[in-house]
């Protein structure tokens, strides 16, 4: 599976745009290859080089199986509103990030340069986790049921 995105290149810095010094909205991202048996994706954004431990910038799970990107600007809604479906995408749900909202939230170094690892996780089932759930609730519900993982790192410097 790799994860990607029309924005930025891995390792490579993260445009304004999607930076809290910019509109703060998500990139876009796409992937490909999930393998057999996925039910459902999650993905986690956080920053390892945050002071005292990583910073969870999103946290976004049961993303439909058949789903190959997130669009620019996902709202930030608990439950992303879907102008093509004219109501909340069916499923997905989105957590609280440690800036303590729903959805993104963008990269806001305090100082010197930062990494910032955008993880998408291929699921064997759809986890069912009501929205708003934590970074930790969602990595103990994805217990045993992880099927791949794919990284996306970008950096970002103000």
């Amino acid at each position: 599976m790799v994860l990607s995105s029309i924005a930025f290149a891995s390792n490579h810095p993260i445009p304004a745009r999607f930076t809290a010094d910019g509109a703060d909205v998500s990139p876009p991202l796409s992937w490909t290859d999930p393998p057999a048996g996925t039910k459902s994706f999650a993905l986690i954004v956080d920053d390892p080089d945050a002071p005292g431990k990583a910073w969870v910038h999103w946290v976004i799970y049961d993303i439909p199986a058949g789903t190959r990107e997130l669009k620019e600007n996902v709202p930030t809604q608990a439950r992303p509103f879907d102008s093509a479906q004219g109501g909340p995408s069916p499923g997905m749900s989105q957590g609280i990030n440690d800036f303590r909202r729903t959805g993104y939230g963008g990269p806001s170094p305090p100082s010197g340069t930062h990494r910032y690892v955008f993880t998408l996780y291929a699921l064997d089932a759809a986890l069912g986790l009501p929205p708003g759930a934590a970074k930790q609730q969602l990595l103990a519900a994805m217990k045993g049921h992880v099927l791949a993982e794919a990284k996306l790192t970008g950096a970002y410097r103000r």
